[in-house]
């Protein structure tokens, strides 16, 4: 049987003290991952933010400012989860952090595998507050990434609400697709966890989701966050009725560890009740113009 042991992060945003104290943090949560068997770690959109705490006064209170101030950061922060990948044999799609590419700043995750091996990933649908308060700008291509005999790719938050970026990875071959989030009210959170389940139904693969949760009133970008990991797959021949495989509790901090059977995604594509990974195609022809009538 083809698995995958995945580990979803519960983030609880923290005051951190020091750089020291958050690579402790950091160390002991994926330490906990890999000690249950996970082989894929997911960290949640914007995890890094709480570095904020460490920056300057004034940059504290001002979105640009922690843009700017974050950039030194970003080396160390790369090499922590690079390090605990390799130490801990386990592939990690760390939490994305604001990087300056050329004149704009955008949302920039990255999977560090066991071996060493990065691949950069970048948001491409910005919300608004990202677009319009924080001039964080969307991101370019997408990539699917092989992790042992399967492939995965990530769909950053919002990406996963638009059916097309999901659609490209799994028609790129991804049987699993990670979604790291970070929402400030419940309605966000339900929004994204509705994504993820239509994305899983639409695509017959897996969707795991790993969201940032607690308050932290210090910080302007990351105040509030709500969220429940969940792994989910499509409603069909072998998976739970309900296409939720595990779940955490709200606002928690937890890890939500599932076993995916990768083969179940395979036998579903081929014979499921529906066929809404092959049919994607064959509904290509209900895609011309839209006539409009009176009643």
């Amino acid at each position: 049987m083809r698995s995958l042991r995945v580990a979803a992060w519960q983030y609880p945003i923290e005051r951190v003290g020091s750089i020291a104290a958050w690579q402790d943090k950091l160390a002991a949560g994926v330490a906990h991952a890999a000690a249950a068997g996970a082989q894929l770690a997911i960290v949640p959109e914007y995890a890094s933010m709480e570095l904020t705490a460490l920056l300057s006064p004034q940059a504290q209170g001002d979105l640009a400012a922690q843009l700017a101030e974050l950039q030194p950061l970003v080396p160390t922060y790369v090499a922590t989860y690079a390090a605990l990948a390799r130490e801990h044999r386990i592939a990690i799609v760390a939490g994305s952090i604001p990087e300056r590419v050329g004149d704009e700043f955008r949302n920039r995750a990255r999977v560090h595998g066991p071996g060493g091996e990065i691949v950069v990933v970048e948001k491409l649908q910005m919300t608004r507050f990202e677009r319009e308060r924080w001039g964080v700008a969307g991101g370019a291509g997408q990539t699917v990434i092989a992790l042992g005999d399967t492939t995965i790719g990530v769909a950053i938050c919002y990406d996963a609400e638009f059916p097309l970026i999901a659609r490209r990875l799994a028609a790129a071959g991804a049987e699993v697709i990670a979604v790291p989030s970070c929402t400030d009210a419940l309605a966000g959170y339900h929004r994204v966890r509705v994504a993820c389940q239509a994305r899983a139904l639409e695509n017959q693969c897996y969707v795991v989701q790993a969201p940032t949760v607690g308050v932290a009133p210090w910080s302007i970008a990351v105040d509030e966050n709500v969220g429940a990991a969940g792994v989910y797959a499509p409603p069909d021949r072998g998976f739970p009725a309900d296409g939720v495989v595990a779940m955490g509790a709200l606002n928690e901090a937890a890890w939500v560890i599932a076993e995916l059977d990768l083969d179940r995604v395979a036998q579903v594509r081929a014979d499921g009740q529906v066929l809404g990974h092959r049919d994607w195609d064959a509904a290509g022809h209900l895609m011309g113009a839209v006539s409009t009538a009176r009643v």
